[in-house]
């Protein structure tokens, strides 16, 4: 691990393959789409991005970067990471590299990693504790750098996993908004990774050689739901490969009339001669073969 004294240097120079040129369009794109789809930028506007160290955020960064430097529209970019004092954590990483970039940033230090594990029994699955100390943390220092947005780095196979973890262990029909307000009203939340694949933002990780940083408080509990659910869809795409895009297009296309909510569809006022979206046809296009 490097000291303080010993400076960190980073190579921003490499030559890229013609595959990797194209995984990155790929993803560009598919950042740029997520971004119009939801109105996720609008001019003026200042993004935190929170940075945790690990593949997703820095890509997030990276193509944020890249598209605000042919966007039709100004905005700003500040790089926040909260620093929760995990043991052996390289805090003069991340500053080093952020410095390398030459990104505006802000480095927070809060000794969440203290509470979680005192509160938490040995065993136990940190995540809701952990989650909800770094959303104050965050929520707060956007308002202090005069951030009006908040970027996290989720992705398509995060939202898919959230909801089967919903469905299965909370009893909702629920996953991850592309957008959303916060509780106080004060930002706006976005993920403009919303349509990319963990295995393309993977590799495109690997091959920015980003300085990644292991997560050891929750990315080591092997009893995770969330790494269950991650099997399970993996298991899926490998037995019907493109099954994860299909369950993303269909969180897409959702037909309330065809679910059991009450709040979302009048079922009770239902009357001969009304016109139901999709009527009783809505499983003329299934895909099982029933002959």
């Amino acid at each position: 691990m490097s000291t303080a004294t010993q400076p960190i240097h980073f190579d921003h120079s490499g030559e890229h393959s013609g595959n990797f040129n194209k995984l990155k369009g790929r993803l560009e794109h598919q950042v740029g789409k997520a971004i119009a789809d939801f109105n996720m930028i609008e001019e003026g506007d200042t993004i935190m991005v929170c940075l945790s160290g690990g593949k997703d955020s820095y890509t997030l960064l990276d193509i944020l970067r890249n598209l605000q430097k042919r966007a039709p529209i100004d905005f700003k970019i500040v790089a926040m990471n909260l620093d929760q004092k995990q043991p052996g954590f390289p805090a003069e990483l991340l500053p080093a590299y952020l410095q390398s970039i030459g990104v505006k940033f802000h480095i927070e230090t809060q000794d969440t990693y203290s509470i979680v594990k005192e509160k938490i029994p040995e065993g136990k699955t940190t995540c809701s504790l952990c989650s909800r100390l770094r959303r104050g943390i965050i929520y707060r220092v956007a308002q202090e750098l005069g951030a009006n947005k908040i970027a996290l780095g989720h992705h398509r196979d995060d939202m898919i996993e959230t909801l089967f973890l919903n469905m299965f262990f909370g009893g909702k029909l629920k996953a991850m908004p592309p957008k959303l307000v916060t509780d106080k009203g004060d930002h706006i939340v976005i993920r403009p990774l919303a349509y990319c694949a963990e295995k393309d933002i993977a590799r495109y990780a690997r091959g920015m050689e980003f300085p990644i940083i292991p997560c050891n408080l929750c990315g080591s509990q092997e009893n995770m739901q969330r790494k269950h659910i991650k099997k399970m869809l993996a298991d899926w795409e490998l037995e019907y490969p493109g099954r994860s895009q299909t369950i993303f297009t269909a969180m897409q296309n959702v037909a309330p009339s065809h679910l059991l909510d009450g709040k979302l569809f009048d079922f009770k006022q239902i009357r001969p001669g009304d016109k139901v979206p999709e009527g009783d046809i809505v499983f003329d296009e299934a895909t099982d073969n029933c002959a």
